[in-house]
């Protein structure tokens, strides 16, 4: 099979493809890939280190205000939709599939244009405008929230999962925790903010450090490289707690992660994934900066459902971080329920389900 993949712009939407890349070459080393993406986006780096094909074009997002550039990346987009039928026309794929960012909008749209049978993945429960624009054109829109599926026509609606919840599976989490410098046989809870980190939530942990240094349990701390050195010399200070690791980023998280007994971080939609396909408690802070609040709505999704405590940015201080992690880590029966509930929202094998969409599809095509 042949199969063309468009996302970008952030971690959220290329990681998933490169997960669904990984899972579909397991079975058979014959399938071919062309990931289209923006030369300056995260994925020019990501995707050609994985030896995967890669061709770019060049577009940008919508302005939410009136404003002149709304007419620039009209004109942009259209040349992205020349740009990318004259790419797959040449890489003549089976299927192509979206996984988000404004580099999707003219690579699906083209593909639909040729008669390509085509697939959007909607990681969050509230779709950008990519994808709803895209949503008139598609074949056929995975989501990996329940609450995503009102905002798309429910005949073309299929319910996969984020293929980062199959990476995380049959991890050894003795050994991510080793790489990670903590103790095997200590509970453990690991605090981060996303690959660049989250000012807030440095903050609260930088208060809290003394008090954290006195805990029965361990945490490990990734600060994101850009606040490392400021959060170092906090710690200096209060004594630089021994249960207390702190490191700028984490190369193996889904390692690291099935070490877990507890993670404190932001709502994106590949961190709920993997943590609830391993059924690990939450607390989770989601970002408000983010498009249509979709964070917020991503944590509730776990905290309604008793996998995840949800404690949101305005109401975080020192007191407060501490005690919602005290609540979780220090009482078994919540870990064990949470821990439950979480295992009930996962979806393990999310990879393998959208390629069998993916099969189903072209298979359709060439009856």
């Amino acid at each position: 099979m042949k199969i063309a993949i468009s996302g970008g712009g952030t971690g959220g939407h290329i990681y998933p493809a490169l997960a669904l890349i990984r899972e579909i070459q397991k079975e058979s080393a014959q399938n071919e890939f062309l990931y289209i993406g923006t030369k300056n986006g995260l994925e020019s780096n990501l995707v050609p280190r994985e030896n995967i094909p890669f061709k770019s074009i060049h577009i940008t997002g919508f302005k939410r205000n009136l404003s002149f550039d709304n007419v620039k990346t009209v004109m942009r987009f259209l040349k992205g939709v020349r740009d990318s039928k004259r790419m797959l026309k040449e890489f003549k794929p089976d299927v192509v599939i979206g996984t988000g960012g404004y580099v999707c909008g003219p690579v699906v749209y083209a593909a639909a244009k040729l008669k390509i049978p085509t697939i959007i993945h909607e990681q969050n429960s509230v779709p950008g405008l990519t994808n709803k624009f895209l949503s008139r054109y598609v074949d056929k829109i995975a989501v990996c929230f329940k609450e995503a599926e009102d905002y798309f026509p429910s005949e073309k609606v299929v319910f996969t999962g984020n293929p980062r919840a199959s990476e995380v599976q049959g991890k050894d989490g003795i050994r991510g925790r080793l790489s990670a410098g903590l103790k095997t046989n200590v509970p453990a809870v690991l605090i981060f903010g996303g690959s660049r980190g989250a000012r807030p939530i440095n903050e609260a942990v930088i208060k809290s450090l003394a008090e954290l240094g006195e805990k029965p349990y361990q945490v490990l701390y990734v600060t994101g490289d850009v606040h490392f050195e400021d959060v170092k010399k906090e710690a200096d200070l209060v004594g630089n707690p021994q249960n207390v690791i702190i490191k700028p980023f984490i190369h193996n998280m889904p390692e690291v992660l099935a070490g877990m007994d507890l993670v404190v971080s932001r709502a994106g939609a590949t961190t709920l994934a993997e943590i609830t396909s391993l059924g690990i408690p939450s607390i989770l802070i989601p970002s408000p900066y983010v498009t249509n609040n979709h964070q917020e709505k991503n944590a509730r999704s776990l905290s309604d459902n008793g996998a995840a405590d949800m404690l949101l940015e305005r109401d975080l201080n020192a007191s407060a971080f501490i005690q919602s992690i005290d609540r979780i880590m220090l009482d078994k029966d919540i870990q064990k329920e949470m821990k439950k509930n979480a295992l009930k929202i996962g979806v393990p094998d999310s990879a393998d389900r959208l390629f069998k969409v993916m099969k189903q599809l072209t298979k359709k095509n060439n009856r």
